[in-house]
């Protein structure tokens, strides 16, 4: 529960009086949280920060999207509430509840991936029509127009409907979709459910790192999409040998291997989606409706965190302007073309690793199942350790560099390598490179916007470009270039090349931003002491 004072809205502060309609000016401060003006500042928690003076916003209403003060305006002196060891002990326990289940819930995204996958090295395509053109793209290519399509309401829906209710009901939703496949007859009853399939799972990523997001500090964050990405992966590889072994199935009940892949992996996911609803967590504000997590007084010391970083704990009464209207920021499409660029690899090599273990590096189908595993566990290994770095020395843009040039040596070997164990070793550079860069360009898009809605916004949107990118990486793996597969490794290449170049732009425009807000006493996204993360 927060503290007993009415909580701040964005753009208001609750223990003043509110301003008649029209009014042009607003005292910034954060009383809700106990907080007292001052007329000093110290450092900011992550990036460069300037000293700035509380004062009087004269901005009109509808401009301003936050106006509170955080803890982090204040001087050290200033008795925060709340120790050290209060605030680590908070952390472990929100890291225990909301990463774990996130991480789970994450692995949905590639679920679907790593059984289609594995699935596609079976009689799978011959036995639903799938091997004929262009079906087996089109199979992949739907489900990702359909969560393009479903990305922005489902993410509102996320905040809107709570994230207990909301993710229980996707996660249920997409395992009996998962089962259903299963017993499927043709490439158009396969296609048909993909649409579904794709709609359930458009707010699980951008819900996931949004509501992260707003349990954490900036300078905490990355960590933390790091422990939601190894969940992910590490389920991932994992059910690339279950898939192993209900291949092994294969005739059992009359059913071919391919079948009890989705079986089986749908019955877990309903079992899942009724854990959901008492496992995850709700917002920081709404802590108190979580089933046994914190304490009233935790709660407490859980928002003024939030508050001290950026100051947008509560969001904005939801309205189309509110949330569309930061459609006009420009950094939010750098940021979104850079997750097309990350997904166009991904996808190729999420959907296609088995297929280019068989046919590009000799594999038989049970082989190329069990090998597609051990890169994704390895991949744990550089996610955890870039954002730990990331995360000690608060920066997101030389870590996304290193990684996507790991990206590119590693689709290097795989593309020009004679060797098929050297290859192999670029399957893994690869993977590993790519997993690390989830975590590190979602942490660089959440730092570097403040606002409830914003951060809807941007990660809906990114995470819409992503499945652009999706389309794109279903389609340049093209099985009549075997075994080189020419042209996923020059288009891997060259899109890593140009999110190297995007990444560099944004690094200069956030530095100059910041050392200008810093010579003005400016604010950087409406908010006082606010200063980008590069």
């Amino acid at each position: 529960m927060i503290p007993s004072s009415t909580p701040a809205i964005e753009g208001r502060a609750p223990s003043q009086p509110q301003p008649q309609p029209g009014s042009t000016s607003r005292l910034r401060n954060s009383h809700s949280l106990g907080i007292s003006n001052s007329n000093t500042s110290r450092p900011d928690s992550i990036g460069s920060r300037s000293t700035k003076q509380p004062g009087i916003d004269t901005r009109i209403e509808d401009e301003v999207e936050n106006v509170n003060l955080r803890q982090d305006d204040f001087p050290d002196s200033q008795p925060t509430g709340f120790s050290d060891a209060q605030e680590r002990h908070i952390r472990r326990k929100v890291d225990l509840r909301l990463c774990t289940i996130a991480g789970i819930l994450c692995s949905l995204n590639l679920l679907d991936s790593n059984v289609l996958s594995s699935a596609a090295v079976t009689s799978m395509l011959s036995d639903l029509g799938l091997d004929q053109g262009n079906r087996f793209s089109v199979s992949i290519f739907i489900f990702t127009v359909a969560s393009i399509i479903f990305q922005l309401p489902s993410t509102i829906a996320v905040r809107t409907f709570g994230p207990r209710i909301w993710f229980s009901l996707v996660t249920f939703s997409f395992g009996i979709i998962t089962l259903s496949t299963g017993f499927v007859k043709d490439w158009k009853q396969m296609i048909a459910l993909r649409v579904l399939l794709g709609a359930t799972t458009s707010s699980i990523y951008p819900g996931l790192s949004y509501l992260i997001s707003c349990w954490y500090p900036r300078r905490e964050q990355q960590v933390r999409f790091a422990f939601m990405q190894s969940g992910e992966v590490i389920i991932l590889a994992t059910g690339s040998l279950v898939n192993y072994g209900l291949q092994q199935r294969n005739g059992g009940a009359g059913l071919e291997g391919w079948r009890w892949m989705f079986i089986v992996q749908g019955l877990c996911t309903c079992v899942l989606g009724i854990a959901t609803y008492w496992w995850i967590v709700d917002f920081p504000e709404n802590s108190h409706k979580s089933f046994w997590f914190l304490t009233p007084e935790e709660a407490d010391i859980a928002s003024r965190r939030i508050e001290k970083d950026r100051g947008d704990l509560i969001a904005q009464e939801l309205s189309l302007r509110a949330v569309v209207v930061h459609a006009k920021d420009f950094k939010i499409w750098v940021f979104a073309c850079l997750f097309f660029m990350q997904n166009v690899v991904s996808t190729a090599l999420a959907y296609f690793v088995p297929i280019i273990l068989e046919n590009g590096l000799g594999y038989s189908p049970n082989q190329a199942i069990i090998l597609s595993a051990p890169p994704y566990y390895y991949a744990v290994v550089p996610v955890i350790l870039s954002s730990l770095v990331a995360d000690r020395f608060r920066i997101r843009g030389p870590i996304i560099t290193f990684n996507a040039l790991c990206m590119i040596t590693g689709f290097a070997i795989l593309g020009f390598a004679e060797n098929s164990r050297a290859r192999y070793f670029g399957v893994f550079l690869a993977t590993g490179a790519y997993v690390a860069n989830w975590a590190a360009l979602t942490a660089y898009q959440a730092n570097n916007v403040v606002g409830q809605w914003k951060r809807v916004f941007t990660a809906a949107v990114c995470t819409m470009f992503n499945g652009a990118g999706g389309i794109a990486g279903s389609y340049i793996v093209r099985n009549v270039e075997a075994p080189r597969y020419t042209t996923a490794v020059w288009v891997s290449i060259g899109s890593h090349l140009l999110m190297i170049s995007l990444v560099g732009t944004l690094t200069i425009y956030f530095y100059f931003r910041n050392n200008r807000a810093a010579r003005t006493n400016g604010a950087v996204e409406r908010t006082a002491g606010f200063r980008y993360t590069y």
